[in-house]
């Protein structure tokens, strides 16, 4: 990730604290992504830009012997820290990676942090290291953007945000920026995310030495409880903004 994609998100902390509350997370997203983890009772666990530490607490709820999350942003570090403390969970979080994380986790998570990429070198350097720490067998799950998300930039503001080509006329453009544009309860902010079609991320990340790549969306899992979901949450069910990819190292 460039130092301008990652900059953007040192003030941002308690925002994305908040958003992991919001209802597309809550009821979609979050559920989604612990079906997709499986079972991590015993395992050693990477969050790939952990952000403000939200999904590291949850993967150490769910019983990984160890949780380490990284990123580059050492303000979304500093309150992830806090809220690890908090809470009284034992996660390690950092901004480095070194060859103590090389081969030394079971599975990687990466929500939301390929569309930092910023040129294909950067989208193949990102791969390699989310790639780096698994063992072989290890697995990664990341939500990329997903390849055909709706362009319209009203299609999600039901769900507190809109998402906006720099080149409305060709919003699946590789490598085109986008403008995620957060408003919801208290909450005004923007920040830049970049497309990348579904061919080059899998090709960076076989590069990087990912097998047996497979897609899915994001859905209301069954059996969460459903209580009091917005109907506008339909529509991102219908065509979500995010994709979830899982992968093994070979």
């Amino acid at each position: 990730m460039s130092r301008e994609a990652a900059d953007q998100f040192d003030q941002l902390g308690a925002l994305y604290e908040d958003m992991a509350t919001w209802p597309f997370r809550k009821y979609i997203e979050t559920p989604s992504v612990f079906a997709a983890l499986g079972p991590l009772e015993g395992l050693d666990v990477m969050e790939y830009g952990c952000g403000s530490g939200y999904y590291s607490r949850l993967l150490k709820r769910a019983g990984a012997r160890k949780v380490v999350g990284y990123d580059l942003a050492e303000g979304m570090l500093d309150y992830a820290r806090r809220c690890a403390q908090r809470d009284g969970l034992d996660i390690s979080f950092r901004s480095t990676l070194d060859e103590s994380c090389h081969a030394a986790f079971d599975v990687v998570l990466a929500v939301y942090v390929l569309p930092y990429a910023t040129t294909p070198a950067e989208l193949e350097q990102m791969a390699a290291e989310m790639m780096a720490p698994l063992r072989p067998g290890g697995r990664l799950v990341a939500l990329p953007i997903h390849p055909r998300y709706a362009p319209a930039t009203s299609y999600y503001e039901g769900c507190g945000f809109t998402l906006t080509a720099d080149d409305s006329s060709n919003p699946y453009q590789e490598g085109g920026r986008l403008r995620l544009d957060l408003r919801y309860r208290q909450y005004d902010a923007s920040v830049h995310a970049w497309y990348w079609s579904q061919q080059a991320i899998e090709a960076a990340l076989h590069k990087a030495g990912a097998e047996s790549i497979q897609w899915s969306n994001p859905t209301l899992v069954a059996g969460h409880d459903l209580a009091g979901v917005p109907p506008a949450l339909q529509a991102y069910v219908d065509e979500p903004h995010a994709a979830i990819i899982e992968c093994r190292k070979r």
